[in-house]
């Protein structure tokens, strides 16, 4: 037996404390002596290797965590692939102040539809309405116009053009009402948010709101269009429908954007 073990006392009033560092001699005691036995320059690579070996755990750690769950960043759990800054943005808002029992928030939904597939960014399902939201994390001046087919971004002197989000989210409500079909179509409403720190240098759209605004625009709905029942069928229905939450998904959602756009597919 180890000499530090042999005489180390074990205090009555706490064993534990005594067998634990009885057993922290046992451990250590021999490492320490191997290491001491080694040359400078084993010592040198050794200390090498055990470094290396932190920073792969860690990496390989972060990956594992990346591939199997979520991060929680800014007190908000969101899944790092599919979604991105200005969508766990909205997440936040939604969850904040929206929740159950009166509302369910889908996030990342994935629909089939006859030519393809479309992606909605964040559905609302309320007792109050159902929301169709799409979100765009842009910064500086927009040029709008809810007819144009493009809309024009102004950021630090250079100009880029985006589709209409207007019309690209009427593509994801006509998926949402064709699964809900058992809802009037007022019930289920299409609204855009822009979550960076976008001005619009026109008239603002009708139906489109700064993150900001994002909780009051919802609130104004308080007129109740489905009980709690009803609600929870409609979420049943969504899920039911809904592509799965993957790296797959993506790619065919991609290349169904491709088919149709080609070139110009966003």
């Amino acid at each position: 037996m180890a000499e530090g073990f042999a005489c180390r006392a074990v205090s009555l009033k706490d064993p534990s404390q005594g067998i634990l560092a009885s057993l922290s001699d046992l451990v250590f005691q021999p490492l320490k002596q191997f290491i001491l036995g080694l040359s400078a320059e084993d010592r040198t690579v050794l200390y090498i290797l055990l470094a290396a070996a932190a920073v792969l755990g860690f990496v390989f750690g972060r990956r594992r965590a990346s591939r199997d769950g979520v991060y929680r960043i800014f007190g908000a759990w969101r899944s790092p692939r599919f979604q991105n800054g200005g969508e766990v943005l909205v997440s936040n808002v939604l969850h904040s102040h929206f929740r159950p029992p009166d509302y369910h928030l889908m996030n990342h939904v994935t629909i089939r539809m006859d030519d393809g597939t479309t992606q909605v960014d964040h559905i609302l399902v309320s007792r109050f309405g159902v929301f169709v939201i799409e979100t765009k994390d842009f910064n500086g001046w927009i040029f709008a116009n809810a007819t144009d087919a493009m809309w024009t971004q102004v950021y630090f002197k250079r100009k880029f053009t985006f589709q209409n989000p207007i019309f690209q989210n009427y593509r994801h409500l006509r998926a949402v009402q064709g699964l809900l079909d058992f809802l009037p179509p007022e019930a289920i409403k299409a609204l855009v948010v822009f979550s960076g720190n976008a001005e619009f240098m026109t008239e603002t759209p009708q139906g489109v709101v700064a993150i900001d605004e994002l909780a009051e625009y919802l609130r104004r709905y308080n007129e109740t269009v489905m009980s709690l029942n009803r609600l929870q069928f409609c979420v049943g229905r969504l899920e039911t429908a809904r592509l799965a939450i993957s790296g797959e998904t993506d790619v065919e959602h991609i290349q169904s954007l491709a088919r149709r756009f080609g070139d110009h597919a966003v």
